[in-house]
């Protein structure tokens, strides 16, 4: 059966990361893997940068037309289509930030619905060191306001809390006792906790309850930035402390 994971959640959250994650452990064991990039929003972290990576892997990147090409308008290609039609194994969907990003998926909402019962995941990748969604009530809020505008009902969080380079064994924790109390008030599981090994396990070392843990996820960093060149090209509004994980 295909598997679809679609990544949605606010900036800064680790989407792409995570979705390149997925993909290179998806084509690790075999699978025809294609990761589709539908960031129509941020024109800065984009898995198109890692493109000549994921083709060494085999999987195939469809990215937004024009990206990474300076030009801030972009496009959805054709080429998404295929995620439905082609016969894959494994699809991962990086979908924009917060609900103006989770416009994108309306319309392959049909498409989605035509998926094998059981096929589709649909994550909301939470980062509770990120303002938006730092409280119980903020994600909450930004999980309806993604639902109305994908048109998907949300089937689980992912637990990816981090703030980057200063990122310590109690963010993964803290993480896990806000989504655990966003699951209990709106019946969304937590799908998957994700993080450095080392930080996984410090997180397991404290027995955490694994109702609200799901799947652990080591994840390796492919979307390293050098900040050095970033700054000095007069783009320092950017805290790296507070980007993509």
């Amino acid at each position: 059966m295909k598997r679809v994971k679609v990544l949605i959640g606010n900036y800064g959250s680790g989407k792409s990361e995570l979705a390149l994650n997925f993909a290179m452990q998806a084509a690790a064991r075999g699978d025809r893997t294609e990761l589709i990039d539908l960031d129509m929003v941020n024109t800065y972290f984009r898995l198109t940068e890692r493109g000549k990576m994921v083709e060494q892997k085999e999987i195939r990147l469809v990215s937004p037309n024009f990206a990474c090409s300076g030009i801030e308008t972009l496009s959805l290609p054709a080429e998404v289509a295929s995620a439905f039609v082609m016969d894959w194994d494994t699809v991962i969907f990086d979908v924009g930030g917060d609900d103006v990003g989770s416009t994108a998926l309306g319309r392959y909402h049909t498409d989605f619905m035509e998926l094998e019962e059981g096929a589709l995941e649909v994550l909301n990748v939470v980062n509770i060191r990120r303002p938006l969604s730092s409280t119980v009530e903020k994600i909450q809020r930004l999980q309806e306001g993604m639902q109305a505008h994908s048109r998907l009902k949300i089937t689980g969080m992912i637990n990816n809390s981090n703030l980057a380079t200063m990122t310590g064994p109690d963010d993964l924790w803290d993480g896990y006792e806000v989504l655990k109390e966003v699951s209990k008030i709106t019946g969304i599981p937590v799908a998957y906790t994700t993080g450095k090994q080392e930080f996984l396990d410090a997180f397991m070392a404290r027995n955490p309850d694994m109702e609200y843990v799901g799947t652990l996820v080591p994840i390796d960093m492919y979307m390293h930035r050098d900040w050095d060149s970033y700054i000095a090209h007069g783009l320092n509004t950017v805290d790296p402390r507070k980007e993509i994980y």
